[in-house]
């Protein structure tokens, strides 16, 4: 993605995360220091990918993934917003879960090259809720071996946190499948079927059976 093309809000994001390394590391706040810079690595990642694999993101799937990060692990851990509203984990894990099963669909249709004959509707739809679960089993594990090599608490309440985030993470996932279900049935210009048309249509060499 050229520097041109990058939003405002993510200029933002990595100039707070720069000011946080800066003030971490002059007052010797060493886990603040580890996570802000984490951040702004995981944050610039997404950039990096596409452009090294030449997959052209649409600027507000960008900023969404980015504007993720940056809640979870800054605003969530350094600057203490789990413990400061009860509220942020819930909405961070069904927003996060559905936005990864809109990951999980598109990359399964782009696995058939846009061929939504290649395999029944309800079969890709169950794929894009698996990717979208296994996405979510992954972070847990994430912030278990964050719990236990940094002695950071991102599992808050341990085992009963863990489930919770899995069953907010199964029914956003779930939102998502039914969603691309609906648009492979009866595709529209509308709500999820905007967003998958907008990547595809950014993206049309690597979904070259769309219009069959």
């Amino acid at each position: 993605m050229q520097k041109k093309k990058i939003p405002i809000i993510v200029w933002l994001i990595w100039s707070a995360l720069v000011v946080s390394i800066i003030g971490s590391l002059w007052r010797g706040y060493w886990s603040a220091l580890m996570i802000s810079s984490f951040t702004l690595f995981l944050t610039w990642l997404p950039i990096a990918y596409a452009d090294r694999f030449d997959i052209k993101i649409p600027i507000r799937f960008s900023a969404a993934i980015i504007v993720f990060i940056f809640a979870t692990l800054f605003l969530g851990e350094v600057r203490d917003f789990y413990e400061r509203y009860w509220w942020w984990d819930v909405i961070l894990h069904t927003g996060s879960a559905v936005a990864f099963g809109l990951f999980g669909f598109i990359f399964i249709f782009m696995l058939f090259e846009g061929d939504r004959w290649a395999a029944p509707p309800l079969a890709i739809a169950f794929l894009s809720f698996c990717v979208a679960m296994s996405i979510g089993g992954v972070w847990e594990i994430f912030e278990f071996a964050m719990d236990q090599i940094f002695g950071m608490n991102m599992q808050k309440s341990g085992l009963v946190d863990t489930m919770w985030d899995l069953i907010v993470d199964s029914l956003g996932a779930l939102f998502s499948a039914t969603m691309g279900y609906l648009y492979l049935k009866t595709p529209r210009n509308s709500g999820m079927g905007l967003w998958v048309k907008e990547f595809v249509d950014k993206n049309r060499s690597r979904f070259r059976r769309i219009d069959r």
